[in-house]
């Protein structure tokens, strides 16, 4: 049977190149950074090797402004935790929007029961928030601003350029959440005035378990995670070498390759998209047509369950999701999709379909040819009947 990765948005598997260059770090060169013999000594460089790779990759002014964290997660709790923390006497607000990855929302749901205001902004149908509402949102009282490049789920792209120039007129930080957007959009955080921003290894070719937060020079942040010194006591305990290695490596490559590969995706998407639309009636395109991530499909589709296709793809060897997929075991519509507004039917009729760097033409015939039989039968049984 053929098996077909299609859910590249939730996590990618670790290239080659990354895997060798990780190899040697968990038996010959295996010391502990912090340690001054010689097993350490050969370590330590290697760390900031990678979060010179990095720093380069997103255009940051010097290295020590990446802090490695263990995936993005962690990076998001850190961003509005550390940010909230060392700035107190500023004020108490937050403002992010309301279809954030659920590491920024519950973070925000936490700070709330702390005392905090959280102003969560509306988008629009596409699931673009308007760079005046953040405007018109920030008060003395704000301290951090929050939003994402681009939505996990839906893919769209948010202007943070003009998102980011509004925090800076009005003098408060701007975090942006770029863990689906890593690797495959531009990012430069200099250029853009940035303070924070999030990422993750795994979502580009680099192993899980590792991830980073930029933290422009002079942030005023306050540390998590207590014990000992690493990463300039930002961030303590012993590093995960083999992930940070492998994490630069990966970032370096997609970097390198990332135009190429956007323009190469975005062929694929718009293949796939079309064929979709041909071939099955009474299907929805999610999220914005144009400003979108060139890797990312979600449609939903009438008269069918979101759960009933992810299965029956599956049986088919095509893996996809329902949306995200630190979400996907549970079957409430998401709260994306409700946020731009899908009607409760169509949103138990998500799918979201994402493309990566060995995704090829022919895998997307295959499912082309498969998905819409599986459609016309899961209709046949549908309780609300096809017209």
């Amino acid at each position: 049977m053929k098996r077909i990765y299609l859910d590249y948005a939730a996590t990618t598997p670790v290239r080659d190149e990354v895997v060798s260059e990780m190899l040697p770090f968990f038996k010959n060169k295996f010391g502990n950074p912090s340690s001054i013999h010689l097993f350490g000594r050969e370590v330590k460089p290697e760390i900031e090797k990678a979060r010179e790779r990095i720093a380069k990759t997103i255009g940051a002014n010097r290295a020590d402004e990446i802090v490695f964290t263990s995936g993005g997660t962690e990076a998001d709790n850190f961003a509005l935790l550390g940010i909230i923390q060392a700035n107190e006497g500023k004020g108490n607000h937050i403002i992010t929007s309301s279809i954030e990855h659920h590491a920024i929302l519950e973070t925000c749901h936490y700070l709330e029961k702390k005392g905090f205001e959280v102003t969560y902004l509306p988008v629009d149908k596409f699931g673009l928030v308007d760079p005046d509402s953040v405007k018109k949102a920030i008060k003395k009282e704000t301290v951090i601003v929050s939003i994402m490049q681009a939505n996990n789920e839906i893919g769209t792209i948010q202007p943070i350029k003009e998102i980011c120039r509004a925090c800076k007129e009005k003098g408060v930080y701007f975090h942006t959440d770029a863990v689906q957007s890593g690797g495959i959009l531009d990012l430069n955080v200099s250029k853009l005035h940035i303070d924070l921003a999030s990422f993750s290894s795994h979502k580009f070719y680099g192993p899980k378990g590792i991830g980073a937060l930029y933290i422009k020079k002079g942030t005023k942040m306050s540390s998590l995670i207590h014990g000992g010194h690493q990463e300039k006591r930002r961030r303590a305990g012993t590093e995960n070498v083999t992930g940070i290695i492998g994490f630069g490596k990966a970032y370096e490559l997609a970097s390198r390759e990332k135009k190429k590969e956007r323009e190469r995706l975005k062929r694929l998407r718009d293949y796939f998209i079309e064929g979709l639309f041909k071939n099955i009636g009474d299907v929805y395109l999610n999220g914005h047509p144009e400003k979108r991530l060139p890797n990312n499909i979600s449609i939903s589709i009438k008269y069918v369950e979101g759960e009933s296709m992810l299965l029956n793809l599956d049986l088919k060897g095509i893996a996809s999701s329902s949306g995200s997929a630190c979400t996907s075991d549970t079957l409430e519509p998401s709260h994306v999709l409700k946020a731009i507004g899908i009607p409760l039917p169509l949103a138990h009729g998500c799918l979201r379909f994402s493309f990566g760097k060995w995704t090829t033409k022919e895998e997307l015939d295959y499912v082309l040819k498969v998905f819409p039989k599986i459609i016309k039968n899961l209709r046949k049984i549908s309780p609300k009947k096809f017209k």
